[in-house]
């Protein structure tokens, strides 16, 4: 018999499972033992059922949790004995993973013998093992060189631990306590959803819950369709452009035909260039979750972004291409590198079809990742760089956010605390403001980068890698709108010429004392700029925003 859900219960259960993510969120956040998560908070929590339907899920990284139903899948296909008390790992990218610094952990939720659904955390580990630190190797021509691949497993089992697989994991890490603490965060997470969806079981009833479940992702569904059905009927065109791979091979396509029709949307990625023989490819979870994240980024934002929402969405793609890569391919940047310019390619066809919602671009992932010793106590420290932000796109809204972020996290990776950094890592943060003219200039500016001036505080020579893009092409402008200024990262070494850095090395020596000169892109344009208000302009320049200001620290 079916159960009629009326709207008030159907509100409430909604806001119980939101409120459910985001205490698990909070779980983490003050649990979780690297600065990766603990301070920049690069995890993201979600709700789904035993379909891999995305029932609920915090707002933290898009393009984490746009993957997670295929982790889901996986999952189901690989067990069919889960039982209550177990605790399911995964990170291959070719079992429904994105990337492997990006572990999952499942924890099976039931109503007395029967499993309803999963509480998953997805959390980026600040070493994965592989050739180089930090789990970023643009030197990868193979995954097995990326790092520890882990395909669904069972770290606990029926409430107990299998210490003798944690073991084997934290042994190929270079930092295990601080992997251990990470993972136990991750299960206790999962744990605190699934104390507080019993909870929710017991208020209500099991039942109705699953038919709430149907309701909140019909009404996501018409809230949606409602929205597209507005947009303008046709076949759009959009494309983006990565760097390089690192290996020789510059300018690669990523191409998107949307087909727009009624209520209904098809992106279709299959024209995009062929993969690459370095970590720049995507896996396929990965590029379904880029899709999504540019559609959720076109509808508005109060609708819950589930499974119902995106039924108008069909997403095609070809494997062997760069955004699907065949099996065993190295696909570690993927994440950022090539998802920012998947939804770039989106969103600049959609321009047509909706513009008024189209963004300019966010900018894109430059990281650079140093290990060495920290001479305060002797230990050897893996720091990643997640200060300089750069700037986000304009929208028909208003200026773009500056030091927010790239298209793929939308600000949901923060910055943190740098004198928590200075305390925790040996470094000094000597320089760290916004980048004056950075921004794409248009009706409304781009969101402004940073100027970062990092020395070394090492007593020994430290080892550093970078990985990202987006030192060739900056953010794109939109509807008229200038394309915001690439990065531009040197390292500046006494007894050494300054050197620019690029955006895919390895093995970079840095010496005591060495300073890293980051200045990060800024956000696209939206509109011609002759539009832009006389007082608009005015106000950048009373506040040092251009790039002719005294504070200027471009030089």
């Amino acid at each position: 018999m079916s159960i009629n859900i009326d709207p008030i219960t159907r509100s409430v259960v909604q806001h119980r499972l939101s409120s459910i993510v985001k205490e698990m969120g909070e779980a983490m956040l003050r649990t979780s033992y690297s600065q990766i998560l603990n301070s920049s908070r690069d995890f993201s929590l979600a709700i789904c059922d035993t379909n891999g339907r995305l029932i609920a899920q915090a707002d933290h990284i898009p393009v984490h949790v746009g993957a997670l139903p295929w982790a889901t899948l996986a999952v189901e296909q690989r067990f069919t004995d889960i039982r209550r008390g177990d605790v399911i790992l995964l990170n291959d990218p070719y079992h429904g993973g994105s990337h492997l610094p990006d572990l999952t952990a499942f924890v099976p939720i039931f109503d007395g013998e029967r499993r309803l659904l999963w509480t998953i955390v997805r959390a980026h580990q600040s070493d994965i093992g592989g050739a180089t630190h930090g789990g970023y190797n643009p030197a990868a021509t193979e995954i097995w060189q990326e790092g520890l691949r882990v395909p669904p497993i069972k770290l606990y089992e029926g409430g107990r631990l299998r210490d003798d697989l944690l073991d084997l994991l934290a042994l190929n890490i270079r930092n295990p306590r601080e992997f251990r603490g990470d993972l136990a965060a991750m299960v206790g997470a999962g744990h605190l959803g699934e104390r507080r969806l019993g909870r929710l079981f017991t208020e209500f009833g099991a039942a109705v819950v699953e038919a709430a479940f149907e309701t909140i992702l019909d009404a996501a569904e018409h809230q949606v369709r409602a929205v597209v059905s507005t947009w303008k009927d046709g076949v759009f065109y959009g494309e983006a452009l990565l760097d390089d791979d690192g290996h020789g091979r510059n300018d690669i396509r990523i191409a998107a035909k949307v087909t727009k029709a009624g209520s209904d949307i098809e992106i279709d990625l299959s024209a995009s260039d062929p993969q690459s023989t370095s970590f720049v490819n995507s896996s396929h979870a990965n590029m379904q979750a880029a899709a999504v994240m540019a559609f959720a980024y076109l509808i508005d934002p109060d609708i819950p972004k589930n499974a119902g929402a995106l039924r108008p969405l069909k997403v095609i793609a070809k494997q062997g291409t760069v955004v699907w890569a065949d099996p065993d391919r190295p696909v570690t940047l993927c994440t950022s590198h090539p998802s920012n310019e998947i939804v770039e390619a989106i969103v600049k066809a959609l321009a047509a079809s909706c513009p008024d919602r189209a963004m300019a671009g966010w900018s894109r992932r430059f990281r650079i990742a140093i290990q060495g010793e920290d001479p305060r106590n002797g230990r050897n420290f893996i720091w990643h760089l997640f200060q300089a932000r750069p700037g986000g796109g304009a929208s028909s809204a208003g200026d773009g956010w500056s030091s927010i972020g790239e298209w793929h996290t939308v600000g949901g990776i923060k910055f943190g605390s740098i004198e928590v950094a200075e305390v925790r890592f040996p470094l000094h943060f000597s320089h760290h403001e916004f980048r004056p003219g950075s921004g794409g200039d248009g009706q409304f500016r781009g969101g402004l980068g940073v100027a970062l001036d990092l020395v070394l505080e090492t007593t020994k020579p430290a080892l550093a890698n970078t990985a990202g893009d987006g030192a060739r092409y900056g953010p794109c402008g939109m509807l008229g709108g200038e394309d915001g200024v690439p990065h531009d990262y040197r390292l500046i070494s006494t007894g050494r010429a300054p050197r620019i850095l690029r955006t895919k090395e390895v093995g970079i020596e840095l010496r005591p004392g060495d300073c890293l000169q980051i200045r990060s892109s800024g956000g696209g344009g939206w509109g011609t700029p002759a539009l832009r208000s006389p007082d608009a302009r005015r106000r950048d320049r009373v506040r040092g925003l251009l790039r002719d200001s005294p504070s200027e620290q471009d030089s």
